[in-house]
């Protein structure tokens, strides 16, 4: 459990992540003695108004929910906390107040926790008794718990929720009486099941750190509830990703379980599919659970006809994923679609209106580039030229683990490995594909640098040998089949040390592979031979210890290690041409 904070007073973090939703929408009303918003621009004489609330922690919800076609109003707790009766009734007459009887209505949307039910109920009954129409709807969907250890207080109210906001919201947003609105947040939440799961429990700012109940580093926690409570059960050692969601469905799909079989008729519903960050968890790893619960339910025949993807209803930064499933009708679609302003809900509507989502279709490679080839063009001396660069590449491999010290020092540790990858590749290419057209073999190189090795390396390579790869082509037409010399080699570099800095600011004395490869290739320019201009390759090289770098993850690092270490893009250029320039 994480207990580091940017802020640690709990109360005046609640206000104030009320108050930035008011920063970013000028039409949300700031009540800050109640910790209510209020959509300012919401007329309840031609609309029934929804409204929701409890703890804090739990954000996006509901604050994130307000907007038109969603929610009027939200009216906050502290963390884990209810909001008190007072709290509101004020927050609900704020906008009610505008007209006289209440308008259309208040619907009031409750997440099954008892202090939230017992406060959201008697506040109805008080602004009832004030002349304002007002129903409640308690929202139960989790399912890990199940019948026999909930008992009569019901299922606990998880993201299923945000599906009765939207759709009810939609619903009031198209006129429906309250009655009506009423009536079909009822009918979502009798088609919700949700489970959760989670790698620990959260830590609440401001507290002192509690360990009793963590989870070992090791341990999952299946059911886990949005305010640190028990699930169903705990798993050690952490299940593989494919066993916690095909036990989680299992939970909320098992006909034959008879303490959680909340749905009917299962295999013959269209389903709406939510699957939600507990706050946690990155947006990468999040798309990687949704893909596995996608595909699982697809294997089950399971119609989804909607699936959203995102952070719809958290436990602070609970470290965890919840699942829910929305048995829907065919008037449930159209409203899940329907346009909101609130920013919490961040799906788009659907360009059509899919019965089914399918397994995405997989894109067939696109048609390769024909080889840039030139008529009686430059030709390559293919034995001397496999010769100098296997030399090369074969004296590239055996520094990997030098250049990866280097690298482990002053940068992210993977050059070596990445220049190695580069020159196994060029090995392969040399021994199997090489041909004698001087423009198809350095397209190749090119080609191979990018695929082989990846990262920046890869780019700035490639881009080096695509500038060759560009001379020998512009200079070919005039070649008439000639072999290539000292002097067109020198000239190839040379263009392609000009296309490599118009991309890079990089120069001499910036710590980069630039301190090696243009000595190298200036001293080519003036008639040294290759040996000569290894040395100056090397020279560089080694001047570039005392440099403070100015490019690349290097300009984060210093130390005395760093000052004793050469650039590793650098080394590898250096030992690159010094293995080359034996075999010339």
């Amino acid at each position: 459990m994480s207990s580091k904070h940017f802020v640690t007073n709990a109360e005046q973090t609640v206000l104030d992540a009320l108050e930035a939703l008011a920063w970013a929408d000028p039409s949300l009303g700031f009540d800050r003695k109640n910790k209510s918003l209020i959509n300012q621009t919401s007329d309840p004489s031609t609309t029934v108004s929804l409204f929701s609330g409890g703890g804090a922690g739990h954000e996006p919800a509901h604050a994130g929910y307000i907007g038109n076609g969603m929610l009027a109003g939200a009216i906050s707790g502290s963390i884990f906390a209810s909001p008190s009766v007072a709290q509101i009734v004020n927050g609900v007459t704020h906008l009610q107040s505008k007209v006289q009887g209440g308008g259309k209505g208040v619907l009031l949307i409750v997440k099954n926790y008892t202090g939230d039910v017992l406060h959201f109920n008697l506040a109805a009954s008080k602004l009832r008794t004030a002349g304002i129409p007002v129903e409640v709807v308690v929202i139960g969907d989790d399912v890990s718990v199940g019948r026999a250890k909930s008992g009569r207080v019901g299922r606990r109210g998880l993201a299923g929720t945000v599906f009765v906001h939207k759709i009810a919201g939609a619903a009031a947003a198209k006129g429906a009486s309250l009655k009506e609105v009423a009536q079909l947040a009822a009918q979502v939440n009798d088609g919700l099941v949700t489970v959760g799961a989670s790698l620990d429990h959260v830590h609440v700012p401001g507290r002192a750190k509690d360990d009793e109940g963590l989870l070992a580093d090791d341990e999952l926690e299946l059911g886990m509830g949005i305010h640190n409570e028990p699930g169903s059960k705990k798993l050690k050692p952490v299940p593989e990703l494919g066993n916690i969601v095909k036990m989680m469905l299992e939970q909320l799909l098992d006909p034959n379980d008879k303490d959680r079989a909340y749905l009917s008729d299962i295999e013959s519903g269209k389903y709406a599919l939510m699957v939600n960050n507990l706050g946690g968890l990155s947006v990468l790893e999040l798309g990687a659970i949704a893909k596995e619960v996608a595909t699982q339910l697809h294997s089950r025949n399971l119609t989804i006809s909607r699936f959203y993807v995102g952070t719809f209803m958290t436990s602070l930064n609970g470290p965890g994923f919840s699942i829910t499933l929305l048995k829907t009708t065919s008037d449930m679609l159209p409203l899940l679609d329907a346009p909101t302003s609130a920013p919490g809900w961040a799906p788009k509507s659907p360009s059509s209106s899919p019965e089914a989502i399918k397994p995405p279709t997989e894109l067939t490679s696109a048609p390769e580039v024909a080889e840039p080839t030139v008529k009686n063009g430059y030709i390559l001396d293919t034995s001397a030229f496999k010769t100098t660069i296997t030399a090369g590449c074969k004296s590239l491999i055996a520094a990997e683990p030098q250049i990866t010290k280097y690298d482990t020092i002053a940068g992210d540790g993977d050059c070596g490995e990445t220049l190695k990858n580069g020159a196994e590749a060029v090995l392969k290419f040399l021994e199997n594909e090489l041909t004698s057209d001087a423009v198809t073999t350095f397209a190749k190189l090119a080609d191979l640098a990018e695929e082989s090795m990846g990262g920046t390396s890869g780019a700035l390579y490639s881009i080096f040998l695509h500038g060759a790869t560009s001379w020998f082509r512009e200079q070919g037409a005039k070649a008439d089949g000639r072999t290539v010399g000292k002097q067109e080699y020198v000239s190839a570099l040379q263009a392609a040390l000009v296309a490599l800095q118009k991309v890079t600011p990089a120069r001499i004395g910036d710590r980069t592979m630039m301190d090696s490869l243009e000595p190298f290739i200036k001293a080519l320019g003036e008639g040294s031979s290759v040996a000569e201009a290894a040395k100056k390759a090397r020279e560089g090289t080694e001047a570039t210890k005392s440099m403070t770098a100015s490019l690349g993850r290097a300009v984060y690092v210093g130390g005395k290690e760093y000052q004793e270490c050469p650039d590793p893009g650098a080394e590898g250029c250096a030992v690159f041409v010094e293995g080359a320039a034996k075999a010339v």
